[in-house]
């Protein structure tokens, strides 16, 4: 009998395969599709982008604060490096001196010989004369050595001096490399704010970047016009927001935030033409004949603390958990401070941020 039979034909059996791969394929497009649209973020609400938008400046500006600690930092390092540098070159010029002082007594020596005293003795036509002579060798000796001591004292200060200078050299390079890294980071977050601005429309966008109040605006309009009269009178200027004088150096540091109001926002800035939070507060303070720490998070412990219910004029108000944000409290529970980018320096409520302490410096 043949073994070798055809197979049964099952006219479903294509048909069937057919069908389920179809619905297999119809049921995957399905599925990417509803995986596609469960995954597609609706657009933000104003206020969701405005708190984004917010938090990409907030990490921008812990960002920069670092920039500033870390480039305060290297410009000293760069300053000790420089004198370094110079006394370095003082050191090897008194060691070529002193070498050239050693070859002297070498070159002495070779043209004098090195026949024995007591045969030179023998020899002389005029033993006193020698004497007299070996007398001045002997000293001259004493000179040769201490012309190598100092060639040898000389010679380990310059080495002394020239590996604090790598090592301060290769400090820089580290800060540098730092300085590189906070800076992709601060562009990356500033970016990314862009980015969610660009897609939302014009009017609001623009509201979120200047966010600012209309009664605090118009209040700094008033006391920027005050400063804008080239009035001498701290008082006057103070009291465009307070109501009341500031007297000394607080009077004099207000003063210079009110004049300061419309300027722009730039990190890193320190003046005069524009600043970043901290910068703002230094470039004030030192109006004042006071000087303050770089950063956020030094200035915080330049002077004394108080408490949010004993503010004055003048103090330095902080903000955030890390400390990253800074104003000049003028009173009545406002402040003067350079927000972020796109928002000038402005008159704002104490209470528009998460307070986290204040000093006063003077």
């Amino acid at each position: 009998m043949a073994t070798h039979r055809k197979p049964k034909h099952h006219p479903l059996a294509g048909s069937t395969a057919r069908t389920a791969a179809t619905l297999a394929l119809a049921g995957a497009a399905t599925a990417t599709a509803l995986e596609g649209t469960g995954h597609a973020a609706p657009a933000p609400t104003p206020a969701q982008a405005k708190a984004q938008v917010a938090r990409y400046y907030q990490q921008a500006e812990v960002a920069t604060e670092q920039y500033n600690g870390v480039k305060e930092r290297s410009d000293r390092a760069r300053s000790v490096l420089a004198g370094l540098q110079d006394e370095a070159a003082r050191k090897t010029e008194r060691l070529n001196a002193a070498r050239n002082a050693l070859g002297s007594f070498a070159a002495a020596q070779y043209r004098g010989g090195s026949m024995p005293t007591s045969m030179r003795l023998l020899l002389s036509t005029s033993p006193d004369r020698f004497l007299e002579n070996a007398s001045l060798a002997d000293r001259a000796g004493q000179g040769q050595a201490a012309a190598i001591s100092r060639v040898r004292r000389e010679l380990l200060d310059v080495q002394r001096v020239r590996t604090t200078a790598e090592a301060r050299l290769a400090e820089i390079r580290r800060e540098e490399s730092a300085l590189a890294a906070h800076k992709r980071t601060i562009d990356a977050k500033l970016d990314r704010a862009r980015q969610l601005l660009s897609e939302l429309p014009a009017e609001e966008a623009t509201a979120i970047r200047t966010d600012s109040g209309t009664g605090v605006a118009k209040a700094a309009d008033t006391a920027k016009a005050s400063v804008a009269t080239g009035s001498e009178a701290v008082g006057e200027v103070a009291g465009a927001v307070s109501g009341r004088a500031v007297p000394g150096r607080a009077g004099r540091a207000v003063a210079f935030a009110y004049s300061a109001l419309g300027k722009p926002y730039e990190w890193g800035a320190t003046g005069p033409s524009a600043f970043d939070c901290s910068g703002l507060t230094q470039a004030a303070w030192q109006a004042a004949g006071v000087s303050l720490p770089r950063t956020t998070y030094t200035q915080i412990n330049a002077g004394r603390r108080v408490s949010r219910d004993r503010l004055a004029p003048g103090d330095l108000v902080f903000f955030y958990s890390g400390i990253s944000h800074v104003g000049l409290y003028v009173g009545d529970g406002k402040m003067i401070h350079a927000p972020h980018p796109g928002a000038p320096v402005r008159v704002a409520p104490v209470d528009e941020m998460p307070f986290a302490g204040a000093t006063r410096p003077a």
